[in-house]
């Protein structure tokens, strides 16, 4: 549920602040891309798009978390079928690829690498969604993923198809980036924040599925996009590279992907790891009530952490846990009667430029958020919430002003000043939001329930966890209204499935949105497959490094070794630790691989695009 996506801030509503949330905080935006010679900006409509895999030199740095090592990236644009089951040359798919050298490579060629020099081949990564861009995410933290396996592997991946800079984009709004701004201002809140919002919501939900359908239409992409072509179209890739059988990592949604390929492709696989499980038969059926099963465990690592913190690294402390909790309750139930008034301040470059209200619906999603990653978060969250109890906002929009959406300062007459949109344009962006929706709807049942049955789900949502239920309800939301259907569905089974090599499950034993039982439940379908453990909070293994759990991905790729069955990794660092909330930023001292799982962990750029976010 990778929740892998950007988050535009908590002011949006709830169903577009879930497809955009973050694992952690934006920082300043990268560079423009540099590519292959001098200082040129590297453009992806460069790169001819062909059926065969073709590489191009583009990108020449693999971006922050790599120091001062200087890589070398290449580009694809291959070009495939949007109907892999009946292909025709006028319905046609762009993908873009991108591929993180080994060190292996010979310098200055495109080419395979001198066979007498060591390489394993590539092994192709998924960072979740759907809708996250594999594009960004290698840039950004591809070499460190690389310090984990080995540099003797290439480090794949891609923009699937509708997303980022392959063509076409899923894009509801056909691009009007105004029109979106326009419609994400007219939050309502949470389901639960006042009596009556939930059918508020629940409306605004189909309103939207109908834009998106009316925008792309009822035929190609949308008919298009379900996890099935996905796989087909990983398929092609790794072929298109001379390889037989795929070495997969995939995170989150990835873990779809990853399950949904080795169901349909089980002879194709060598090594796949699958992190951060969503529950294959719950994705597929579109019930989402099994992913909450671990969300309050992780709210209550919280308070059980704070306290041992003590109130000079926990600002929120109180004598007991069960003191926090109440603490908090109190503070939730005082904000949604009287929200706290961050008053405008122009002149600050701190404050905000309109007076703005810190509601209940917005603490709820910023404390959503917090659980994908408690390591950063939790201690910057606790320090919002003290001031925020004296009425002070100025903290809470510190920490949420990065993640706020730049929007104009005022509104053009006429539409010069909006660019034109043509969906078969590749696009540099870190994630397509849109995606999201499309891709889970299509492979979710298909289901139009009435208000007061969504009503009637909305409420076990929040019986499973009070902590993020009503915020959560936004995946189910997300397919209200929607009537178009994908015209390739695989829905399993995903059981007694005897791939070619075991698969390698891993799971945190509190992880917010893929529980642990999901774990258990998709690795029990593949034979011979084992679930390692990680004792630690969040979403997916990354959330909190672990040297243990990087070396066993490391032995499993490279040695085919697996764990032994019920083996737990601990977690390198907890909630509110002396490291503090970047732990992993400074002073990385250690080898490569330690270094490497503690940039991941804590680097703040991470869950720009890694999302989270199913």
């Amino acid at each position: 549920m990778t929740l892998l996506l950007r988050k535009r801030g908590p002011t949006l509503s709830p169903l577009q602040w879930r497809w955009r949330w973050t694992l952690a905080d934006p920082v300043a935006p990268s560079p423009p891309p540099k590519g292959p010679v001098g200082n040129a900006p590297f453009r992806w409509a460069d790169i001819p798009a062909s059926r065969s895999l073709a590489w191009h030199p583009c990108y020449t740095s693999p971006g922050s978390n790599s120091g001062s090592r200087l890589r070398q990236f290449d580009c694809a644009r291959l070009n495939v079928p949007m109907d892999w089951q009946d292909p025709s040359d006028s319905l046609r798919v762009v993908l873009a690829i991108i591929r993180l050298r080994a060190a292996s490579f010979p310098a200055n060629t495109t080419s395979s690498p001198s066979p007498n020099r060591a390489y394993r081949g590539p092994i192709i990564f998924n960072p979740g969604g759907p809708g996250g861009s594999g594009i960004w995410a290698l840039r950004d933290h591809g070499a460190d993923l690389q310090a984990i396996v080995g540099d003797d592997y290439d480090i794949v991946s891609f923009d699937p198809r509708g997303v980022g800079a392959s063509t076409p984009r899923i894009e509801c709004w056909g691009g009007n980036a105004r029109d979106r701004a326009v419609w994400e201002l007219q939050d309502v809140g949470n389901v639960d924040a006042h009596p009556g919002v939930l059918y508020d919501v629940f409306a605004r939900a189909g309103a939207f599925s109908r834009v998106c359908e009316a925008t792309l239409g009822e035929e190609g992409i949308l008919r298009h996009s379900s996890t099935s072509s996905h796989a087909r179209d990983m398929l092609e890739i790794w072929e298109g590279m001379g390889e037989k059988k795929i070495r997969y990592w995939g995170f989150s949604y990835g873990t779809v992907l990853g399950g949904t390929f080795a169901a349909m492709y089980p002879d194709k696989v060598e090594r796949m790891v699958n992190d951060g499980n969503v529950d294959y038969k719950e994705w597929y059926c579109g019930s989402y009530i099994n992913f909450l099963h671990d969300t309050d465990k992780v709210m209550d690592a919280f308070y059980e952490f704070c306290h041992q913190a003590g109130p000079l690294r926990c600002a929120f402390y109180a004598a007991t846990p069960q003191l926090i909790r109440i603490r908090l309750n109190t503070l939730l139930s005082t904000i949604r009667m009287t929200p706290v008034l961050i008053p405008s301040s122009p002149a600050s470059p701190s404050g905000p430029d309109m007076p703005e209200l810190v509601t209940y619906s917005k603490v709820k999603r910023m404390l959503s958020t917090a659980l994908y990653q408690p390591v950063y978060r939790f201690r910057r969250v606790a320090a919002v919430l003290a001031a925020l109890e004296n009425g002070d906002g100025a903290p809470y929009h510190s920490y949420t002003a990065p993640e706020r959406p730049s929007l104009p300062t005022f509104c053009p007459a006429d539409d010069t000043l909006v660019p034109p949109f043509n969906p078969g344009d590749p696009g540099p962006d870190e994630d397509t939001p849109d995606a999201f929706p499309v891709i889970m709807c299509s492979d979710a049942q298909l289901f139009n329930e009435s208000v007061s049955e969504f009503e009637a789900y909305a409420l076990r949502l929040q019986e499973i966890s009070s902590a993020a239920g009503a915020v959560q309800t936004a995946f189910r939301l997300s397919c209200v209204g929607r009537s178009v259907r994908p015209k390739w569905r695989f829905a399993g089974p995903f059981e007694a499935k005897n791939t070619s090599f075991p698969l390698l499950f891993v799971n945190n034993l509190a992880d917010n949105v893929t529980p642990l039982v999901s774990a258990r439940n998709n690795s029990a379908g593949f034979e011979g497959s084992v679930l390692l453990m990680q004792n630690s909070y969040g979403h997916t293994s990354l959330t909190a490094a672990s040297r243990c759990t990087a070396e066993w991905v490391r032995r499993y790729f490279r040695e085919g070794q697996m764990p032994p069955a019920g083996t737990v990794c601990e977690a390198d660092a907890v909630p509110f630790g002396d490291d503090g909330p970047v732990v992993g930023l400074e002073g990385t001292g250690g080898d490569e691989l330690s270094v490497a799982v503690r940039r991941l962990a804590g680097d703040a750029r991470w869950g720009r695009q890694f999302q989270p976010q199913y």
